[in-house]
This record gives structure tokens, sequence and C-alpha cells, in this order.
């Protein structure tokens, strides 16, 4: 590299430091994020903490309950995700797909899917099924579509296509083709996605209660409607102990599924 390159990247690195700095500022300005209004909400949040502490809980049997519902929301909604995402992956991947217009409308359809956030599907099936944990299902079933489809369908088109001509060779039909050559070659990455993605649900169906989903998320909305902010903590915290339930799970069943695929390998 000669130095007239040298001294463009430096000068273009500069250009791009300066232009970041000023749309910092630019965006501090415009959100009025001024250290004077930080320092006067010391004061409300100082007692905002101290109203958390210590945690409470105005009835752990509806908490629990509830804590309960979200679990349920979020395993119901990831079924359905996986199901109509292992369908619809095999008309998105290239190597399976009837005609490759095929494989572009599912994967747009995909890709739109997945750019709308799981509150919003929440919101939207609210307005059109009413309020409850119907909603919640449906808007992690389809949110889950939009990730599981495209990684199902790089799966499949990952997948040596010596293996697929083979068994086409033979005379087997489509559905044949999948169970025997596209299933157990692409099991270990179905299984550890399809994890992954329930882990991701766990997470959002504890807040889809928020907008009226169903689960402890709603409860959450109802301590903070009253400010009963100690109730609030106490909600918050059995929200996370959930979260790091489902986390250590989730790792444990993505390790079993390594061995086993290791295993098989072998």
């Amino acid at each position: 590299m000669n130095d007239y390159q040298k001294k463009r990247d430096q000068l273009t690195k500069r250009i791009i430091g300066f232009g970041a700095v000023v749309l910092f500022i630019y965006s501090i300005l415009q959100l009025e994020i001024l250290p004077e209004r930080i320092i006067k909400s010391w004061e409300r949040s100082q007692h905002l903490i101290l109203g958390m502490v210590p945690p409470s809980l105005n009835d752990p049997i509806d908490i629990f309950g509830a804590a309960l519902e979200s679990l349920h929301v979020a395993v119901m909604g990831t079924l359905l995700g996986i199901i109509f995402s292992a369908v619809l992956a095999c008309l998105a991947a290239r190597n399976l797909s009837p005609h490759i217009s095929v494989s572009y409308v599912v994967k747009g359809f995909a890709a739109f899917v997945r750019a709308v956030p799981a509150l919003i599907w929440a919101i939207l099936f609210i307005v059109a099924v009413g309020l409850g944990p119907t909603p919640g299902i449906l808007a992690l079933a389809i949110n889950s579509v939009g990730m599981l489809v495209k990684v199902y369908a790089e799966a499949i088109e990952d997948i040596d296509t010596s293996v697929i001509e083979t068994i086409k060779a033979t005379g087997a039909s489509q559905f044949q083709v999948i169970m025997q050559g596209i299933v157990p070659t692409m099991m270990s990455a179905f299984i550890s996605w399809s994890v992954f993605r329930f882990d991701v649900n766990i997470r959002y169906a504890a807040v889809l209660g928020v907008v009226g989903a169903g689960g402890i998320g709603w409860e959450l909305v109802r301590a903070s409607r009253v400010m009963a902010y100690d109730q609030v903590m106490g909600v918050t915290l059995v929200i996370f102990g959930m979260i790091i339930s489902m986390e250590f799970l989730t790792r444990y069943l993505k390790k079993r599924t390594d061995l086993v695929a290791a295993k098989a390998a072998n």
C-alpha cells in the first residue's frame, strides 16, 4: 500500500468519525436528552427504586399461573411455527422448490413476516380474535415462521446435491426425497434452530401480555398501572427466573442434540 492510499484511508476514517460524532450530538439534541433533564429525573428515579424494594407478589398463585400460561403460549407458538416453517422451507429451498419463482415468493413472504415485530402481530391478532393467549400463540407462530423458513431453507440448500440426485435416480417421489434424504441430513440443524427459536419465544411470551395477549406480561402491566412498584419488581423477578430456567433448559437440549449428531456422524 503506497503513501497515497494510506493518506486516503486515514482521511476516510476521520470523515466517518467526524460524521458519527456530529450525528450523535444531533440525535441527542433532537431527542432532548439534556443533562438538566437527567438531573431533575433523579428524585423521581430514587422514589421509583425505593418503591421497588423489597419486591413482593400480591397473589403468588395467580402470578405463577400467569407464568405457566406464558410458557404454554411459547410452546404452542413454537410448535405451530415449526410445522408451517418445515413445509414452507421445502418450497423456499432452491434445490427442492418446484420453480424458482415459488422459492422467491416464499422467501419474500418470510422476509415480510420477519420484518414485523411479534408485538405488532399480537396487536393485529388481538383485533382479529380478541384478548387472551390465542393472539399470543398466533403472533409467536407467524413470527417464528419468518425466521425458521429462512434458516431451514438455507440448511436444505447446503445439503450435498449428490444425495438428492442419488435418491431421485431410484425413482423416488418428492415426498420420499424429503423423508429419506433431506430430513436425516438436516436433522441436527433443524433441532438446533428449533430449540433456539423456542428460547426466543419464551422471552417474547413473557412480554406479550403487555398488549393484552395473556400471560405474565399482563400482571406486569396491572401492577404498573396502580404504581405498585414492589409488585412490578416481584413480577419482573419471576419473569427473569422463568427466562433463566428456560435458558439452561435450551442449552441442555442443544448439547444433547450436538452429542447425538456427533455420534450419528461417527
